[in-house]
């Protein structure tokens, strides 16, 4: 390693999308790949062997995903800037990885130099934004605070999320058919959406839920 040359690792669970940054940064002089991994435990040994600069994560990963690496490199190694390098580009996921305390968000169709300056800018110190992350963030910014949900309406949210009819929620909650009718119109209001399916999807961008939904019908 020459003086500034900056030491990166790879961190992605897909080996081909690893080798792909490899060979995209290989002819780069200040920049030195020392370590690559398929999951983010993985990843930790490496930051704890190597002490890199910069640490390049995917998002979702097996065994550790791309958010608790980066809250532990950043709560064990804090000169190791973290930038995250994924395809999703939700608002829930950037939320989560920027509060994880990654210093960059760039999606996988940066360009090698988009890349090579995005690691040059978060070894120094500098926040680095895909141009879509920061639209997504600069938007959700100007939005008004979300009305939050009760706890009803967060049962009935689950509910659609599952695939179930109105009917079905009313069973399983223990209320009447218009009832639940009463709480998706108020959940419609309080997302800005007109149907189920789009409920379901504004309330997963926003982190009201949780895990993987059904089908709403």
């Amino acid at each position: 390693m020459t003086s500034g040359t900056l030491r990166v690792i790879v961190v992605d669970d897909h080996t081909v999308m690893r080798a792909g940054v490899i060979a995209l940064l290989a002819g780069d002089p200040d920049i030195e790949i020392v370590g690559e991994a398929a999951d983010g435990l993985a990843a930790l040994e490496l930051v704890d062997r190597y002490a890199p600069d910069v640490a390049l994560v995917d998002l979702r990963m097996p065994v550790l995903d791309g958010v608790a690496t980066t809250t532990e490199i950043v709560a064990r190694h804090p000169r190791t800037r973290v930038l995250i390098l994924t395809t999703y580009d939700t608002d829930a996921d950037i939320e989560r990885g920027v509060e994880a305390g990654a210093i960059g968000y760039l999606l996988k169709d940066t360009t090698r130099e988009q890349l090579a300056d995005a690691i040059r800018a978060a070894a120094r110190g500098e926040t680095v934004l895909a141009p879509r992350v920061a639209e997504k963030l600069v938007a959700r910014m100007r939005q008004p605070a979300p009305v939050p949900l009760t706890a009803r309406e967060t049962d009935v949210l689950n509910a659609v999320a599952d695939g179930l009819t109105n009917a079905e929620i009313g069973k399983r909650l223990v209320i009447a058919e218009a009832t639940v009718k009463t709480h998706l119109l108020r959940l419609f209001a309080k997302l800005d959406v007109n149907d189920r399916t789009h409920a379901v999807v504004v309330a997963l961008e926003r982190g009201l839920l949780r895990r993987a939904p059904g089908r709403p019908r």
